[in-house]
């Protein structure tokens, strides 16, 4: 068994001692003969023989031992010799089990450890990502002051590495320099805030984790990167989300208000006060303003609620602390059930959380009043956590559930655990105290345990007892004398000194029992525990003063006996009351006021829950675990008054120089307004602009006409270089007013073909609804927009001194590039109608025709392609039944999104199945918050039967994760769901076969993933290979050289991530299937649809 099939980043030293425990040869009958010890030295010898050897198998076998005897906790440092001398072996096998071993070792054997820094050094540029990750953590592992320069430049180049797992590397590296020279904290914040802007998930929770480490009070270096840390939470492994949720609850505590002011009204889509007068803008300023939730903070909020369905418990907890400590009161009890969920785990796991489920049901009951019964005691428990139960049940306890509380209890008295009956009598005395309607039932129940066999049982009621007659002592004068009859019967020094307290201290009220409980006292007061030996001083000082005549001698007795006792206390105690209460020269004033300290009235006691003081403290810390302020605890700032500025949040978007798409390569140079338009061209467009399909367009004519003509001029000055097609070496030999003539002809012929399509579709101008009136815009509307279009691209043209006419010359010029596209083949595509940004009428297909050609002219490697044909899957998005008649399905037409580049485009066919008008369809709210939606405009009617076609963009953000959202009509919402295929949230490019093998070599190791298919006998050619792949992925297939290799690319949507795509034919129906991109997740989805696809027939 090969150790590269065992190891990997998470479980190469697991797999590495497996592969040591199998090939462990047993030890020989003469070792064993010898003893333990033989056995092992016998066995560190034969090791080191192997590892000095020059076979690699036998040296491969050696370090597998050798990493397992260090799993099971043997001490092999002394091999460390043996073991550096293979560090520069070729073997990458062999060499990650070294860097397994030397990481280990490397702290202790320092001096040996540095010898081989340049072998270290050499493996940060190896190929393998592995390697140079393994080697950064050895170096970060040799703690020698010496070596600090060549670990920052080592962590400085691996925070600019192209694999995310090195980078990751670097983020924990920067944690064992800074504690080794704290000096270098500027030079790593600069690193902590290059790696804070990465995009991997990988990456993320390493680099919060320095950023916690290193710098935790620089709160500006999260700013930029908050939403994008929000966005990312869900994909970040389990131990990144505690550590990013951990430092979010600190960041939000700074920069948001308080949700929990009181008298405050939740108001987040408060529009009221646009529309108000400066009248009632006045009158409201007096009464309390609406709490307005900052965006970030609901994001924060949303973005981790789905974490509580996480399967670890700490990702759970930490997301239950984060909405006990930042949501508003009443979204709080969403964390409840998942809490509740945890307590089926290990003990471990429910002792720390009903830790902090005793202190979250101390200020609010009902989160958890519900669930009482889940924290109802078990026989298999342990006791701290029958003992933390108890804790939670009390303080749920109020009037309407005490009676059952209490028959629970009543159980739990009789508990064979000691210790939890005893807990158990505590917690019934505070419902007692805390509900006074049932103190007197709680009162004689401990008075029936009085007589229980069990001495721990008494004792604790009696203590329990004694705190409850404080509070009406009068009433319990009955209970005094019970109590003291059973005091030669109780054995416990506690018991009996509080016995003893309550009868001096209400004495009068049982002036006959009180001086014999002194004198059966005076008898044994020498046997006595010591804290006994001072209640019995101070009951006798007491009784001195009420009922001198009676106790006077028996005071002296004691007195005396106490005077000469072993325990100092008792001998300070004694001197203090002799002199306090016996009238002497030496006494003073003093024994005037004796009475007065003795038998002052004392307050009662308060029972409060053992949790209360833990609140100070961030729920889920080691701190409120062991309720004091643990080493590195970071206290969570009060809510600022005043919310700082959210400005510093906003992360600059480049906008697209092209409105409709992106524009990919070189960046064409503007022309001046004289040389764009010609004087024949304003002739000839007089007059032309009759129609109104033609004068809703103007602004998107306009635009496309300047960025075309542009195109054109740029590649009339381009053909010296060789680079112009043969429709611009065509256009160039004529002159340019012949060319603008011809583009005028083509321009008017395609506008009179669209403009019955138009009137057919039976929409109104955004596409969205039905047209109620035919003749919608009128000569007075068409010139308007027309004036408007051209004012628009007047401030866009670098001459503004055009003169006015000019604007009504960009309406009909056609679009031109190096293919030549006929406009006069709309019949051929589909009539959908789509949105277009400036909402005028435009055809889907003219939109995608004029992508194309705006994303033709690109010089790059890599290049964006128009998508290839595929099947159109129509998925329903809500159904007729559902939508009270309102029925939508959506597809995806793989189109460049007109709205953002980073958007895919969703088309939807809204119909309407039922018997009436449907007014107001848009979409309503969304989920999750961070979900960037571009929506369709509202349709504003839809008869019965009517249907319509519109368009969306949806910003997935390279993720299947569904869109949720609202599709509501005028009375009605309803809950819609987009699923994307991952194949669908690509888009295509086209490439050489050399850049193909190129991009393919940088994206190795993780970026690759890779299956043995079986493919279908009708998949076996290459044409039904390609058709396969393009009906499940948005890709571009890409020419090569070899008949059994079939190559296909793409990039993502949201990040431009590269998706290269290889399927190498074996045989007649086997094949190899490789897919190579950063998007490890997105890559094995797509690897399983693929694979699925080409085994179907």
């Amino acid at each position: 068994m090969s150790t590269g099939t065992l190891y990997n980043d998470q479980g190469g030293a697991e797999a590495a001692v497996e592969a040591g425990q199998e090939s462990t040869p047993t030890t020989s009958g003469t070792g064993a003969a010898f003893g333990l010890f033989s056995a092992d030295f016998k066995k560190n010898e034969d090791l080191k023989v192997m590892l000095e050897s020059n076979k690699e198998s036998l040296k491969l076998d050696a370090m597998k031992r050798v990493v397992g005897l260090i799993a099971k906790g043997k001490n092999a440092s002394e091999l460390f010799p043996a073991v550096v001398k293979n560090v520069a072996n070729k073997n990458i096998e062999l060499k990650k089990l070294v860097y397994v071993y030397l990481v280990r070792y490397a702290e202790e054997q320092q001096d040996l450890a540095l010898l081989s820094i340049s072998t270290f050094q050499r493996a940060l540029k190896d190929p393998n990502q592995f390697i140079r990750a393994s080697a950064l953590r050895v170096l970060s592992s040799i703690r020698v002051p010496i070596i600090v320069p060549i670990m920052m430049l080592a962590i400085k180049e691996a925070a600019a590495d192209l694999s995310p797992y090195v980078r990751k590397t670097s983020a924990h590296a920067i944690q064992k320099l800074y504690s080794l020279d704290p000096d270098q904290k500027e030079q790593l914040i600069e690193v902590i805030e290059k790696l804070l802007k990465d995009k991997s998930t990988l990456v993320a929770g390493s680099v919060v984790m320095a950023f916690e480490e290193v710098c935790p009070d620089r709160i500006d270096l999260i700013h930029k990167n908050y939403r994008k840390l929000c966005n990312l939470l869900v994909d970040v492994e389990e131990w990144g989300q505690v550590v990013i949720i951990s430092m979010l609850t600190r960041y939000a505590r700074t920069q948001f208000t308080s949700p929990w002011k009181e008298g405050v009204v939740f108001d987040e889509n408060d529009e009221k006060t646009f529309y108000d007068s400066e009248c009632e803008e006045k009158r409201d300023q007096k009464e309390t303003k609406p709490y307005i939730m900052d965006p970030d903070h609901r994001l924060l909020l949303r973005n981790t609620k789905p974490l509580l369905q996480s399967r670890n418990t700490a990702v759970v907890m930490c997301v239950a602390q984060l909405y006990w400590h930042l949501a508003p009161t009443h979204e709080v009890g969403i964390v409840t059930k998942s809490l509740v969920r945890l307590l089926r785990s290990h003990r471990e796991v429910q002792y720390i959380v009903l830790q902090n489920i005793a202190t979250m049901s101390i200020q609010r009951k009902g989160m958890f009043e519900p669930f009482m019964k889940s924290f109802y005691v078990r026989s298999t428990d342990a006791t701290h956590i029958k003992t933390l139960k108890l804790e939670i049940l009390t303080n749920l306890a109020n009037e309407a559930n005490i009676s059952t509380i209490l028959r629970e209890f009543q159980t739990y008295v009789k508990s064979q655990d000691k210790a939890f009956a005893a807990a158990t009598i505590q917690a019934i005395g505070r419902c007692a105290t805390n509900i006074s309607e049932v103190t007197d039932t709680c009162l004689n129940g401990l008075v029936l345990l009085l007589s229980n066999r069990d001495e721990t049982v008494v004792a604790e009621s009696v203590v329990v007892i004694k705190k409850l007659l404080q509070t009406e002592p009068t009433q319990h004068s009955d209970i005094i004398k019970h109590m003291a009859k059973l005091f030669d019967n109780i054995t416990v020094p506690m018991a009996r000194a509080s016995i003893l307290w309550l009868m001096g201290e209400y004495c009068e009220r049982v002036p006959k029992i009180a001086p014999d409980v002194l004198r059966k006292m005076a008898k044994s007061f020498t046997a006595e525990e010591d804290i006994v030996k001072l209640q019995t001083v101070n009951l006798a000082a007491k009784l001195y003063l009420t009922n001198s005549k009676q106790t006077k001698l028996l005071t002296q007795y004691i007195l005396n006996l106490g005077k000469y006792d072993q325990n100092y206390d008792i001998r300070d105690r004694t001197r203090f009351i002799r002199q306090l209460i016996v009238p002497s020269e030496k006494s003073g004033a003093l024994y005037k006021y004796a009475r007065r300290i003795l038998l002052a009235s004392k307050p009662a006691p308060v029972l409060e829950s053992a949790f209360k003081d833990r609140e100070r403290f961030q729920l889920g810390t080691l701190s409120h675990s062991i309720n004091m302020k643990a080493s590195g605890y970071q206290e969570l700032s009060d809510w600022p008054s005043v919310a700082p500025d959210q400005s510093v949040r906003n992360v600059e978007v480049i906008e697209p120089v092209n409105e409709w798409a992106p524009i990919v390569g070189k960046v064409k140079n503007p022309k001046s307004a004289d040389k764009f338009y010609s004087d024949d061209e304003e002739k000839e467009d007089e007059g032309s602009d009759s129609s109104s399909s033609s004068g809703s367009s103007s602004s998107e004519e306009s635009g496309s006409d300047s960025d075309e003509d542009s195109s054109e001029e740029s590649e009339k000055t381009s053909t010296d270089s060789g680079k112009s097609s043969s429709g611009s070496e065509r256009s160039s030999s004529e002159s340019e007013p012949e060319q603008k003539k011809k583009k005028k002809m083509k321009k008017k012929k395609a506008v009179q073909k669209m403009k019955p399509a138009a009137d057919d579709s039976d929409s109104d101008e955004n596409g969205n609804g039905p047209v109620t009136n035919a003749s919608s815009s009128s000569a007075e509307s068409s010139s308007d927009s027309e004036s408007d279009s051209g004012d628009d691209s007047d401030s866009d043209s670098p001459a503004p001194q055009k003169k006015k006419s000019d604007a009504n010359t960009k309406v009909k010029v056609a679009a031109k590039s190096k293919k030549e596209v006929s406009l006069l083949d709309l019949d051929d595509f589909s009539p959908a109608p789509s949105n277009a940004p400036n909402s005028s009428l435009i055809s889907p297909s003219l939109l995608s025709d004029l992508e194309g050609l705006s994303l033709s002219n690109v010089t790059s490697t890599v290049q964006v392609t128009a998508p290839s044909f595929g099947p159109v899957k129509t998925s329903v998005l809500l159904h007729h039944m559902t939508g009270k008649g309102l029925s939508a399905k959506y597809h995806f037409p793989r189109q460049p999104c007109l709205y953002e580049p980073s958007m895919v485009t969703v088309q939807v066919v809204l119909t309407n199945s039922s018997d009436h008008v449907l007014e107001q369809i848009h979409i309503g709210e969304r989920s999750p918050a961070g979900l960037n939606i571009h929506c369709f405009n509202t349709v504003e009617r839809m008869e019965p039967e009517a249907s319509v076609t519109v368009s969306m963009g949806i910003d997935f953000n390279d993720s299947t994760q569904a869109a949720n959202f609202q599709l509501c009509t005028k009375e009605d919402h309803f809950s819609v769901s987009i699923q994307p295929a991952v194949g669908e949230l690509l888009m295509p490019s086209s490439m050489t076969e050399e850049d193909f093998s190129r991009e393919q070599g940088m994206l190795q190791g993780m970026n690759e993933t890779s299956a043995t298919i079986t493919m279908a006998t009708a998949n076996a050619s290459s044409q039904a290979i390609s058709k396969q792949v393009l009906s499940m992925a948005n890709v571009g297939e890409i020419s090569s050289g070899q008949n059994n290799l079939n190559r296909f690319a793409g990039r993502t949507v949201s990040s431009g991530a590269l998706v290269l795509v290889s399927l190498e034919r074996t045989d007649s129906s086997g094949a190899l299937l490789t897919i190579n991109s950063e998007k490890s997740v997105m890559a094995s989805m797509l690897l399983r649809d693929l694979k699925q696809a080409l085994a179907q027939a």
